[in-house]
């Protein structure tokens, strides 16, 4: 319970006295957009790794190498903790927001951070809305700001870490309309962290796995029309070895 007191008291307390901040990074802004995109993505980096310090978490980061360098990409992630945002934003090395839910854009002074993070709101239910946020993710991958997604749509609650939910096909339409290459990410131990055994937070070994990239242009052409379910496969096998590795080192 110390842990959780701990991390809630220092994501309120951030809300709270970061609002000088929050206003100045929106007056910097109105004037460069990039500046303040940077400077708030260093600020959230920093609160992320206090609060994974705080709860416990160790992460092993494995395929960084597989990230490109020149050229911003969509990362599909399996999702099964709010703890994957943190470790996603604290493991990434360039600019990158996540997809989240429009719900989300309603919390006061976290969704403004969001926004400053590159985060996008799709409402799933407005198929207008959401065609308009695939628009804007696909203008953000453009200008050189990668996007994160989780195809699931929502948290897994199956104990079978490889039994994910049913990938979306239409997630990945930013990567096959900007060109923009996909890369895999497969996450184990971040429920551990807190998901597990609420309202308790306990320490956890994280693991994520960034695999090989690829372009949806340049799979073979019965791969192509499925892209969803052949990502699905690739964080699938990533799971397994995983899986397999904590076994053996058990």
């Amino acid at each position: 319970m110390i842990r959780f007191i701990l991390v809630a008291a220092t994501v309120i307390l951030f809300l709270i006295f970061s609002i000088p901040v929050m206003l100045y990074q929106g007056a910097v802004g109105k004037k460069n957009r990039g500046q303040r995109d940077r400077q708030s993505l260093a600020v959230v980096k920093g609160v992320f790794r206090l609060v994974l310090f705080l709860a416990g978490v160790k992460i092993t980061v494995k395929g960084k190498e597989n990230i490109p360098t020149d050229c911003a990409v969509l990362y599909v992630g399996n999702h099964r903790s709010y703890f994957d945002i943190l470790v996603g934003y604290t493991t990434v090395p360039a600019p990158m927001g996540f997809v989240a839910k429009k719900e989300m854009e309603k919390v006061p002074l976290l969704s403004t951070w969001m926004k400053y993070v590159n985060c996008l709101f799709l409402d799933r239910k407005n198929l207008k809305e959401g065609l308009k946020t695939i628009l804007t993710g696909i203008e953000q991958v453009k200008s050189g700001v990668s996007v994160w997604i989780f195809p699931e749509g929502t948290r897994n609650k199956n104990e079978d870490l490889t039994e994910l939910l049913p990938f979306k096909e239409g997630s990945l339409k930013i990567a096959e309309k900007s060109g923009c290459p996909v890369v895999p990410v497969a996450i184990t131990g971040t429920a551990e962290v807190f998901e597990k055994h609420l309202p308790f937070m306990r320490p956890s070994h994280v693991t994520i796995e960034y695999g090989t990239p690829f372009y949806i242009k340049e799979l073979d052409p019965q791969l192509r029309k499925f892209p969803g379910a052949y990502v699905e496969n690739q964080i699938k096998t990533m799971l397994r070895e995983q899986a397999e590795t904590k076994k053996d080192q058990a």
